[in-house]
């Protein structure tokens, strides 16, 4: 169980995604520029067995906007994008209903 308080230090903002990338030598790898608000960031996400680059960029998403970046096959990953595993197994990329702008935060 996690605590109220710990549940309070997780900042989930809205963020939109700019561009998608292809990460070189990377089968299951995306690199994503995704705009939230005040600032963009890199994001690394295995997500390309499940979405086109077309399918993803212009999305609005739900991020982890304060976890502690990791090194993902050489790139720097600023932040972590939900997503849920649905019935058929493949990753869904928690979105936003209807136009929010970037980097709101999730309350």
């Amino acid at each position: 169980m996690v605590s109220f308080s710990d549940w309070q230090n997780i900042e989930l903002r809205t963020a939109k995604i700019v561009t998608v990338e292809d990460v070189e030598g990377k089968d299951k790898l995306y690199k994503l520029t995704a705009d939230l608000g005040r600032e963009q960031r890199t994001l690394v996400a295995g997500l390309k067995a499940f979405y086109s680059k077309e399918d993803l960029e212009g999305k609005t998403i739900i991020v982890v906007a304060n976890l502690e970046p990791a090194v993902i096959a050489g790139i720097k990953s600023e932040a972590m994008l939900l997503a849920v595993k649905g019935a058929d197994k493949a990753y869904k990329v928690v979105t936003v209903d209807g136009e929010v702008e970037a980097g709101v935060k999730v309350e």
